[in-house]
C-alpha cells in the first residue's frame, strides 16, 4: 500500500514536471515578398523544424512585392518580414528595423527581349519590375546611373513575379525586365537576351534582411531572438544539406526544375553569408538614392536603421560557432 502511494506520488510528480517544461509553440507568421533563394531561410527553418526547436510554430507568408511586404509589417500583421525597404520605410515614419540581412548587392539579372543585345539599347523603354520601392525597382536607378540616364528616360511597370514579367517580355509589354538569378534558365528557356548581372555592376546595396519594429521588439524581444536563431541556422543547413535544402526549394519556389533548383543552390552558397550583418554602406547607398524624392533621407545615418544586438548576442554566446560545428562544411 504504501509502496503503491509513493508510486502515485512519484507519477503525479513526473506528470506535473512534464507538463511545465513542455511549453506550446508561439504562432507567430514570418513575411517574404519573392520566391527568390534569398527568401529560403524562412521556408527551410519552418520545413525542417528549426524553428520549432527555438519555441516558435512559424507561418511563412507570401506577399507580391516588396511594397506590399512593408505594408504588412508596418500594420504589424505578420510582425517579422524578410525584405529590403527598411530604410524606406523608416525616412517615412515607420519605426521599422533590420535585426540581420542576407544581401548586400541585389542579385538580378536584367533580360531583355530579343533584338535587344546592349544595355545602352533600353534608354527609353519600359521595364518590369516586382512593384515599387521594391529591389527591382532601386536595380533599375542602378541601370540609369550606369548609363549616365535619368530614372525617367525608362517607363517602369509593375508586372508581378518572376515567371510573370518574363511572360510580360514575351508578349512585348515590357522591353525588358530585373529576374532573380533563380528564375535565369526560365528567361533563357524563354529566348530572352541576357544582358548583365546587376550585382556586377559595382554597387553594395542593403537588400533582403529580417526586419521587424522596434515595439515588437519592446515587447517580444524574446521572440524576435528565436526567430533569429531559426534564420541563422537555417542558413548553416542550407550549406551543409543540398538535397533537403533543394526539396524546401522546390515547395516554395514551385518548381521541379533541375537548373532552377540548381542555378538556386549554387547562387544562394556564392552570395547568401554565414553571418547576416547589415551592411552600412548599402544603406547610405539607399538614404543617397532616396534624397531626391524624400529629402528627410539626408537626416539619418545608417546605424539608426539597424539594431545589431542580437546577432551581437549571439556572438557573444557563441551561437555561430556551435552552428558550425553542428554543420560541417568543406
Amino acid at each position: 500500500m504504501k509502496r503503491a502511494l509513493v508510486l502515485s506520488v512519484l507519477l503525479v510528480l513526473s506528470l506535473s514536471s512534464l507538463s511545465a517544461d513542455a511549453q506550446p509553440l508561439k504562432r507567430i507568421k514570418i513575411g517574404y515578398p519573392s520566391l527568390s533563394f534569398r527568401q529560403s531561410n524562412v521556408w527551410v527553418a519552418r520545413e525542417t523544424g528549426i524553428f520549432n526547436k527555438y519555441g516558435l510554430e512559424v507561418e511563412p507568408i507570401l506577399f507580391r512585392g516588396g511594397q506590399v511586404a512593408t505594408q504588412a509589417l508596418v500594420s504589424g500583421d505578420p510582425p517579422i518580414v524578410n525584405i529590403g525597404t527598411v530604410v524606406q520605410a523608416t525616412i517615412q515614419g515607420h519605426n521599422v528595423v533590420l535585426v540581420a540581412a542576407v544581401e548586400n548587392k541585389y542579385d538580378l539579372i536584367i533580360f531583355a527581349r530579343p533584338g535587344i543585345t546592349q544595355l545602352e539599347q533600353l534608354r527609353g523603354k519600359r521595364l518590369g519590375i516586382t512593384g515599387f520601392n521594391s529591389s527591382t525597382h532601386y536595380a533599375a536607378i542602378i541601370l540609369a546611373r550606369h548609363l549616365n540616364a535619368e530614372l525617367k528616360e525608362f517607363t517602369l511597370l509593375p508586372t508581378g513575379l518572376d515567371p510573370e514579367r518574363i511572360a510580360a517580355v514575351n508578349s512585348g509589354y515590357v522591353d525588358a525586365t530585373l529576374l532573380a538569378t533563380s528564375a535565369a534558365p526560365l528567361a533563357r528557356r524563354a529566348g530572352l537576351s541576357e544582358l548583365v548581372q546587376v550585382g556586377d555592376l559595382g554597387v553594395e546595396v542593403q537588400g533582403n534582411g529580417f526586419a521587424t519594429s522596434r515595439a515588437y521588439i519592446t515587447a517580444n524581444r524574446d521572440v524576435v531572438k528565436s526567430a533569429l536563431k531559426g534564420f541563422v541556422e537555417a542558413i548553416y543547413f542550407v550549406y551543409a544539406n543540398k538535397k533537403e535544402a533543394q526539396r524546401v526549394f522546390a515547395k516554395y519556389m514551385r518548381t521541379n526544375d533541375p537548373t532552377v533548383l540548381e542555378d538556386s543552390y549554387n547562387g544562394y552558397i556564392k552570395l547568401i553569408p554565414k553571418k547576416p550583418y547589415p551592411t552600412l554602406k548599402g544603406i547610405q547607398f539607399m538614404l543617397d538614392v532616396l534624397a531626391p524624392q524624400l529629402p528627410q533621407a539626408k537626416n539619418f545615418k545608417p546605424e539608426q536603421f539597424v539594431d545589431l544586438s542580437f546577432l551581437q548576442e549571439l556572438e557573444k554566446e557563441g551561437f555561430f560557432n556551435e552552428m558550425a560545428k553542428r554543420y560541417p562544411t568543406k
